[in-house]
């Protein structure tokens, strides 16, 4: 099975189709959405195509396909809108010897973590920067930002596939950074 995985669209329009792009490109199976999906948030730009109605069009069409966690701008309102579950604090997809827990990143963190097994990993967003970081029984992965990525990143999204975790460039969907393989 292939994952896309990807943070932050924040009501962008624009990059929400990229997105979708992306998932078309990458014939993925599961879309893994880590939050802030229609709204800005008051400490963000407007990111470019800003239109909430159009994002929830679009993810519906997918919405068979979507496993979602809410984000610090995700609200009980945007769950009304949207036809696939958002609310989760954390989703945790077991990989046989190593466990994904999926959040968004504002309340568990790699500053913060779930308690957790050996080889576990953190899937966050909410910082919009890509990242991989060893720790003692887990690696933090966060893979950016789709809409608005910060210190100079690209528009970014990641790829789960095979026990390897691919980030790439949403403008044309090349790799960038070193791939991070499960330990097995």
């Amino acid at each position: 099975m292939k994952w896309l995985i990807a943070s932050d669209i924040h009501g962008s329009a624009y990059y929400c189709e990229k997105l979708i792009h992306a998932f078309e490109y990458e014939k993925a199976d599961k879309l893994l959405l880590l939050g802030d999906v229609l709204y800005h948030g008051p400490r963000n730009d407007l990111p470019k195509e800003y239109n909430p109605k159009k994002v929830i069009e679009l993810l519906n069409g997918l919405s068979q396909k979507i496993l979602c966690v809410r984000g610090n701008c995700d609200s009980e309102v945007d769950q009304m809108v949207l036809a696939f579950p958002l609310m989760a604090e954390y989703i945790a997809l077991d990989l046989g010897n190593s466990t994904i827990f999926a959040t968004h990143g504002h309340i568990f963190s790699e500053q913060k973590m779930l308690p957790c097994a050996q080889n576990s990993i953190l899937l966050c967003g909410h910082t919009h920067i890509p990242a991989c970081t060893k720790h003692e029984n887990f690696t933090y992965l966060n893979p950016g930002s789709i809409s608005l990525p910060k210190e100079n990143s690209p528009h970014s999204y990641m790829t789960l596939c095979e026990n390897t975790f691919i980030w790439k460039k949403l403008d044309d969907n090349s790799e960038f950074g070193s791939p991070y393989k499960i330990i097995q």
